[in-house]
């Protein structure tokens, strides 16, 4: 896929994809979606056993020397979504930003793009970036813009034949300036909203603001899939399940976790002059990494 041209069989299989895809969001079970930021990584979650991957634009961004924030080139995001595409054989759900584009044109050839790089899903925020409308002020987009914007999207994808699943995300408790105590009641708006507009699950990601009872809040007032992201406060999976929710993911925070391991293996090499954790018996053989990707010379892997 990409810029060679689709093939009948590859645009069929990535239609059955999107629809097992959208299925997972109405199993009654909790649909834990981890966040890739390369091909390594998101190949790790599919051999462990995960039904689908997302990627995180900032864990992508980093890795390719940009801050967060739609800095990164869309091209760039989406090459390496590309390249994550054609290494796993389960549904992928691609991270992009506000839209990159300030228009609603601009925001359906970004679909188009996404589709045509072998995603099945997108993560869409309503915060309002350079590129919508807001001067990267940070600023939540207007309710009736911010379904605008999903349903053109979603004619997007209509178009181009492939029902990817449109994660649209309610930044209430992201945005600097708004009242704390109005966030849950503006997060079950935007998100019934949302939902009429052609989105298929409604993602509200917080900084360790959610706990049990706020998330139970939105299950039960948000008509539609909900996505919360682990953190401290975020209730196990068995729990959640018992919620309600329908989607869990994790954002940016396993890379972090991984850079974290990375840190301190480098501060042994310099501080202690050491190799402890480099060899330890629990890193991953060079055998089993180069055989994940054993078979995808000259082609995808199946």
């Amino acid at each position: 896929m990409g810029e060679e041209a689709v093939s009948a069989v590859e645009r069929r299989l990535q239609i059955e994809r999107a629809q097992t895809f959208r299925a997972m969001h109405e199993a009654g079970r909790v649909l834990v979606l981890p966040n890739a930021w390369d091909a390594a990584s998101a190949k790790l979650y599919e051999r462990e056993g995960f039904e689908a991957v997302g990627t995180t634009s900032a864990g992508i961004a980093a890795a390719l020397g940009y801050p967060d924030g739609e800095t990164m080139p869309l091209d760039d995001n989406l090459s390496v979504c590309r390249t994550i595409a054609r290494s796993i054989g389960i549904p992928l759900s691609v991270d992009i930003e506000a839209g990159y584009a300030g228009c609603l044109a601009g925001l359906a050839e970004t679909i188009a793009k996404v589709i045509d790089c072998g995603a099945v899903g997108v993560n869409l925020e309503d915060s309002a970036k350079a590129g919508c409308g807001g001067a990267g002020s940070g600023a939540l987009v207007d309710i009736p813009a911010q379904c605008e914007r999903i349903a053109a999207a979603r004619e997007a994808a209509e178009r181009a034949g492939v029902p990817i699943v449109i994660n649209a995300r309610a930044d209430v408790y992201l945005v600097h300036g708004e009242p704390f105590a109005s966030r849950l009641a503006d997060a079950v708006e935007r998100g019934n909203a949302y939902r009429r507009a052609g989105a298929d699950c409604v993602f509200v990601p917080d900084m360790e603001s959610l706990g049990e009872t706020e998330i139970a809040t939105l299950v039960q007032e948000t008509h539609a899939p909900l996505n919360v992201i682990a953190g401290k406060k975020t209730p196990s999976v068995p729990r959640l399940q018992e919620l309600g929710v329908a989607r869990l993911s994790f954002g940016p925070r396993p890379m972090r976790a991984a850079l974290y391991f990375l840190r301190n293996m480098a501060r042994e090499w310099r501080a202690e002059g050491t190799y402890s954790a480099l060899t330890s018996s629990a890193a991953l053989s060079y055998d089993e990494v180069n055989e994940w990707f054993a078979g995808r010379e000259g082609g995808a892997a199946e």
